[in-house]
């Protein structure tokens, strides 16, 4: 089994098929809802199965595996797979769209860990659909449900649809919803950069882990020199909402929007770079993912170039700022976060 619970939860994704307890369909379509690369097939017929996957790094291994990832509400599946996310809000409409994409009798599996939600999980299942079958392995919970109208709460079936819907937040100035990061609010660490931004970045720039788009708009609000801003995003639900909301500087500005893994380095070179980089997976640190930022934009920044940078105070990016950059600053620490600015060598 691999490690972390999202790996656990995928490993115990099939178990009721591979245990005989649920048919793999002879001719009707699968769909994967959050689907993951490595799930274990094992001789199981995948040709009718449909993955889909928001997130890049995911969606990229999914392509890699050579899984089909389409874009279609419309058709209905014999067996609906699902990994639900821990945002209840976004998991319950999703158990709303695995039922909604079900024919009738087909069935709905999901798979969580046990610290991850699995029990609320199965209990929401089964508010929805009616019975819940399950198994435990793994540390994680793996439950079923068949599609049967008779069963289904249709009420409370509509409400859930709308609950991971995008909605106004501060104050009506943004479009979010359930799910994206720091979805409801201002990302604090956010804040504080745009806080602390100066007034002088110009020409073109890039935006890493761009989000809703908050530090992006910030970013145009407070520097006319900039002629091009990019966003980097690899959670496609949160780069939709960034375009909406930076629909107003579209024109003025060439904004563009890029669903990419900037762990895997960037396309283009900049004058400047802005980035709150996420450093959580599964709930525990990960600063390799913030380090691998820090790397990616070293190696896009022109000479002279400059990167403005917020994290969390602990986490440990001097070594790397000071591979990539010839001056390394800190402009501030506050609320737990420190705010850098490091200039690469060679203007």
């Amino acid at each position: 089994m691999a490690g972390g619970p999202a790996e656990a939860a995928l490993d115990t994704l099939l178990l009721p098929v591979h245990a005989g307890q649920l048919v793999w369909p002879a001719q009707g379509r699968v769909r994967f809802l959050r689907a993951r690369a490595g799930a274990d097939w094992r001789d199981l017929p995948t040709a009718q199965l449909s993955c889909e996957q928001s997130f890049k790094p995911q969606a990229d291994a999914l392509e890699r595996e050579g899984r089909h990832l389409p874009a279609d509400d419309a058709a209905t599946y014999a067996l609906v797979l699902l990994l639900p996310p821990r945002q209840r809000d976004e998991a319950r409409a999703l158990f709303a769209r695995a039922l909604d994409s079900a024919m009738p009798g087909g069935v709905v599996v999901a798979s969580q860990a046990n610290n991850e939600g699995a029990r609320s999980g199965e209990a929401d299942l089964e508010r929805l659909a009616g019975q819940v079958y399950s198994e435990s392995k793994n540390k994680c919970r793996v439950y079923w449900a068949v599609a049967d109208a008779a069963r289904v709460d249709a009420e409370l079936l509509a409400h859930w649809r709308t609950l991971d819907a995008p909605r106004p937040i501060a104050d009506g100035r943004y479009l979010s919803r359930p799910g994206v990061f720091a979805w409801d609010r201002i990302d604090a660490a956010s804040q504080l950069l745009a806080e602390h931004l100066p007034d002088d970045l110009a020409g073109h720039g890039a935006d890493l882990g761009a989000g809703y788009g908050y530090l992006a708009t910030q970013v145009l609000a407070r520097n006319t020199g900039v002629t091009a801003l990019d966003l980097y995003e690899a959670e496609a639900r949160a780069l939709a909402l960034a375009r909406t909301n930076l629909a107003q500087d579209v024109g003025r500005v060439a904004v563009d929007f890029l669903w990419h893994d900037v762990t895997r380095g960037l396309p283009r070179t900049y004058d400047f770079i802005v980035s709150n980089p996420p450093f959580h997976v599964d709930r525990g640190d990960r600063p390799q993912l913030g380090q691998a930022f820090i790397a990616a934009a070293a190696a896009a920044l022109r000479p002279g170039g400059r990167l403005w940078l917020v994290a969390n105070r602990h986490l440990p990016y001097e070594t790397t700022l000071g591979q990539g950059f010839g001056r390394v600053r800190t402009v501030v620490q506050a609320e737990g976060f420190k705010v850098i600015e490091a200039i690469k060598a060679g203007a």
